[in-house]
């Protein structure tokens, strides 16, 4: 039987160099290219400076010796070469020159550093030194090519000799090549330097970029902006310094803040102190309840530490819809207690009418019947005469039942009324609910207990007050004068960790509606707590 083929499996793609080692190939490959450009450079420059070199020794000594008189009287004598011979020579060895030639006019040589070749004709050109000038050339004579330089002797204005010295081609290469020897060396140095360098630099970088590539480095870039920007929740990061670093969307709408932001110090944003401090902590915060002007916000913060502290990571979230329904399901709760305790005391007054009834005591029973709606009806009435809005007649019938229940007598005090028309339209009715039942709430817990605990409301917005007034007086043991200032912030309560906010929300939603609010001493003991809020203009006031 023919088995089938295997297919050989399809090897992995190799993954792309990180971006740090492509930075380090760029940069040993740019290094070495520079290295070799300067190393070209300097070969170059050092040669042609090497033969200039060369060329103004030559000229030198050439000229010193068609300045000799000795040279010139020499070449006037029957024998030139025999006084001319050993005295060029001389002058070769101290001026470290290739050969001093003197010659004849016709070119005829008279001295040459090898004796065989004098008297043969010299070898390079000779007729701009016929004319009387000095000038230099490369040429190649009989020990190699050669710098040169070519000078007349002159007596009484006719040339009698010429003088050629020179430095072969070859011994500039020799020196040239010493000098790019040590060129190379000192070249590989800073090849193997900078290249090291490079690798340290590289190394740190590979470190701080996860190994990642350029691809991968811009896809996180990418993913990094789309979900800054998508999610809800407010985002801050914080430098060590305590700057804002980066912020979201999210979290320039929960602050309040501008988008020019960023780099500005925590400190300075202007946030409420308690917000400015939990941004600032250097301990992380879990799930805290913070107040803005407009907003309850819960945040969470967290320090980035590496080995020394990078900085702080701050989520918020905002919790005030969610606070306004809590407080709305607490006052639902609440009325729903009451309802059910004054069902629990209507049973027990109808058994006892029922009772009453069945002993024959009719009359009585009709009394007592009739004294319980009539203390009902009274509240009921007084309630629903003074106050119109529809939402603070419920919140307050309803805080008067928990209140009995309590052992706390809620009265509303005489000259409350709120006319019809008159609340402030800044002023929502869910803000209605958080001011007058977190304050009747407050005060009913502090009455709790004490002789003839009592709670007294007063309501007042009428037709030229300008102003709705809420004030809440309790028999309670009242509010030092110290903390009076603290008791409206977050966190201030007498009762425990946890508590203390409602009356922060009080004042962020009497804030809201551009009000006022102060806690004073009542004038029978206890704490008052005054709310007043800014009533719009009619059209017949000045």
């Amino acid at each position: 039987m023919r088995l089938p083929s295997l297919r050989p499996l399809p090897r992995p793609r190799p993954r792309p160099r990180s971006l740090a080692g492509q930075l380090f190939a760029m940069q040993v490959v740019l290094m070495a290219a520079v290295v070799a450009g300067c190393a070209v450079f300097a070969y170059l420059t050092d040669r042609e400076q090497a033969e200039e070199t060369a060329r103004r020794q030559a000229t030198a000594a050439a000229t010193a010796v068609a300045g000799s008189p000795s040279v010139r009287a020499a070449a006037r004598s029957s024998d030139p070469s025999a006084e001319l011979q050993p005295y060029a020579e001389e002058l070769r060895r101290r001026a470290d020159v290739a050969f001093v030639v003197i010659m004849a006019p016709d070119g005829t040589r008279w001295t040459h550093p090898e004796p065989d070749r004098i008297g043969a004709h010299y070898l390079g050109h000779i007729e701009p030194a016929l004319r009387g000038e000095t000038f230099s050339e490369t040429y190649p004579g009989t020990l190699g090519a050669s710098v040169r330089t070519i000078t007349p002797v002159l007596s009484d204005g006719r040339v009698v000799a010429l003088v050629s010295a020179g430095i072969t081609i070859e011994r500039i290469s020799a020196q040239v090549r010493e000098q790019v020897t040590a060129l190379l060396g000192m070249a590989g140095a800073a090849l193997a330097l900078g290249g090291a360098g490079t690798y340290v630099i590289n190394a740190r970088l590979r470190r701080h970029t996860h190994g990642m590539n350029a691809t991968e480095l811009s896809r996180m870039h990418d993913y990094h902006e789309a979900a800054l920007h998508a999610v809800r929740e407010g985002l801050v990061m914080l430098d060590g310094r305590r700057r804002i670093a980066l912020i979201n969307d999210g979290a320039r709408e929960l602050l309040g803040l501008d988008e020019g932001v960023v780099g500005r110090p925590a400190a300075e944003l202007g946030l409420p102190a308690p917000l400015t401090g939990a941004l600032l902590s250097s301990e992380p915060r879990v799930d805290e309840t913070h107040l803005t002007d407009e907003r309850v916000l819960v945040v969470n913060t967290r320090p980035v530490v590496g080995g020394e502290r990078r900085g702080t990571v701050v989520t918020l979230r905002d919790r005030t819809e969610l606070q306004a329904l809590s407080g709305e399901l607490d006052s639902q709760r609440g009325f729903t207690e009451a309802l059910r305790s004054q069902a629990h005391e209507a049973a027990n007054r109808l058994h006892t009418m029922v009772s009453l009834i069945e002993l024959g005591r009719v009359a009585e029973a009709v009394e007592f019947a009739t004294a319980e709606l009539e203390l009902a009806q009274a509240l009921t009435d007084r309630v629903v005469d003074a106050v119109g809005e529809p939402v603070l007649a419920a919140l307050l019938l309803g805080k008067a039942a928990q209140a009995n229940e309590r052992g706390v007598e809620l009265v509303l005090a005489e000259g409350s009324r709120i006319d019809d028309g008159l609340l402030p339209p800044d002023l929502e009715p869910r803000d209605l609910v958080t001011v007058l039942g977190n304050l009747v709430d407050n005060a009913v817990e502090a009455a709790g207990g004490t002789p003839h605990a009592r709670v007294t409301v007063t309501v007042a917005a009428r037709a030229g007050d300008g102003e709705l007034l809420v004030r809440v007086d309790d028999s309670g043991p009242g509010v030092r004068p110290a903390d009076r200032d603290a008791v409206l912030g977050r966190g201030w309560s007498t009762r425990g960790p946890g508590r203390g906010l409602g009356l922060a929300l009080v004042g962020q939603a009497v804030a809201r509606a551009a009000g006022t609010l102060t806690v004073a001493e009542a004038p029978g003991g206890g704490a008052r707590f005054t709310v007043r809020v800014p009533l719009p203009r009619t059209g017949g006031e000045a």
